[in-house]
């Protein structure tokens, strides 16, 4: 019998954007969204006292975005993302999207239509750090909290339930810092890892890779793992393109 443990979240947003990427460009690169997919979550069986271990998909948000710093996609961001020019350039910008996400987080009772302040503990969950700290310009106010990245979570699981060589003496707790060095997990591996089936969809499809980071999140809970924020996001993060508001400075050139 899997235990049931106190979840202090309500609701999960799992979040996989895809963005603008030229062959070779790392984060410092003015990565523009192009994709926005969610996948909702939320308890199926907590109870009173907060405890809690069926998490069940409620609904899905999806929509591309139209860049506008560079409107054109280069032929190695589409071969990755399967994304094409003629879905982005009909698709609303990214303030738009943004507006139009809002209406489903309404909808959803998670934020106060009028002043958007948290109707509910929910957060964000990504794959890494980098769809909301590096992507995210400028990160609406029902962003700002810290998000739970599920690689970082599937990799603690993995160190915690792998035996070690000298039988845990020097294994530090759960939770602990700083946390153990392990491999960073891809998510197909990440799924091995947890002994689900193989990725379900393409993988660098935002809403495929959203689908599967959800399965993750699910699995996890099931397992009895205690779902909370494990990354920082800092709002007034800077990068050398960027000027006011997080547009890329016209003399800036990758």
């Amino acid at each position: 019998m899997l235990k049931r443990v106190k979840q202090p979240y309500d609701a999960f947003l799992v979040l996989d954007v895809e963005a603008t990427c030229v062959a070779g460009a790392g984060f410092d690169y003015p990565n523009e969204i192009i994709e926005w997919p969610v996948v909702l979550l939320r308890w199926k069986d907590k109870d009173i006292k907060g405890k809690a271990r069926e998490l069940q998909v409620v609904d899905e948000f999806r929509s591309f975005v139209r860049p506008t710093w560079r409107p054109q996609l280069s032929q190695f961001c589409s071969a990755l993302t399967g994304i094409t020019q003629e879905q982005v350039d009909g698709a609303p910008s990214f303030p738009e999207v943004l507006d139009h996400f809002r209406s489903f987080l309404e909808k959803h009772e998670l934020i106060d239509p009028e002043s958007g302040r948290r109707l509910t503990r929910f957060c964000f969950c990504t794959d890494g750090p980098h769809d909301i700290r590096d992507f995210v310009i400028p990160i609406p106010p029902w962003l700002t909290w810290d998000i739970v990245d599920v690689r970082r979570v599937v990799g603690e699981w993995h160190a915690f339930s792998t035996p070690d060589p000298d039988g845990g003496a020097n294994r530090r707790p759960v939770g602990a810092f700083p946390l153990p060095r392990r491999v960073s997990l891809s998510i197909p591996r990440q799924l091995h890892a947890l002994g689900l089936e193989p990725f379900e969809g393409r993988q660098h499809s935002g809403i495929d890779d959203t689908r599967n980071i959800a399965r993750l999140v699910i699995e996890l809970a099931r397992r009895g793992w205690k779902l909370e924020p494990n990354t920082p996001i800092n709002p007034n993060r800077r990068w050398p393109w960027m000027g006011k508001r997080g547009r890329v400075l016209e003399e800036y050139y990758p």
